[in-house]
């Protein structure tokens, strides 16, 4: 199981390092060609605002797979190994599951809804670019399921640990 998440951190970290390349070569030639020629490229400014999305949510997806976000962990910290801090963990988990899980399902019902409008300088169906809200999401569930499955199982060696003694 941990080589589909070796796997998966690298495919995310290949995607989002195309998708940051290619903004900054779109935005660049887009500022050269608008200085140096006076043409500034319709499409350009959009597909580079896409890009940062895309990359922005998949990063975002990145990051909870190393348990990297932002986290006051004054608490989780002071009550480390004692029963409070378990449930603590619990909590913060319960609390992300609803939150991913609006994601998903709010990301979904907006990416289908905007499948018929279409991007002004890409023409591309507005709901792929919203896609990747559904798509991040389930990353991102993956990723707690697999960080709540380890809790537990910390838990049941906590506890088979101390009834042993």
């Amino acid at each position: 199981m941990n080589k589909i998440f070796v796997a998966l951190r690298t495919a995310l970290y290949w995607v989002s390092v195309v998708a940051m390349s290619l903004m900054l070569l779109i935005i660049s030639s887009q500022v050269l060609t608008r200085y140096l020629f006076g043409y500034s490229a319709e499409w350009a400014e959009e597909a580079a605002r896409y890009l940062f999305v895309w990359s922005v949510f998949i990063g975002g997806a990145l990051i909870m797979g190393e348990n990297g976000h932002l986290a006051v962990e004054f608490l989780l910290n002071r009550w480390k190994g004692k029963k409070i801090g378990v449930l603590l963990e619990l909590f913060i988990k319960f609390c992300s599951y609803i939150f991913i899980l609006i994601l998903l399902i709010q990301g979904y019902k907006m990416a289908d809804t905007m499948m018929f409008q279409r991007s002004p300088g890409l023409d591309l169906p507005m709901g792929i670019v919203y896609a990747i809200i559904p798509f991040s999401s389930l990353l991102m569930l993956f990723y707690l399921i697999r960080d709540t499955a380890r809790l537990f199982k910390e838990i049941r060696s906590h506890s088979s640990n101390q009834a042993k003694t």
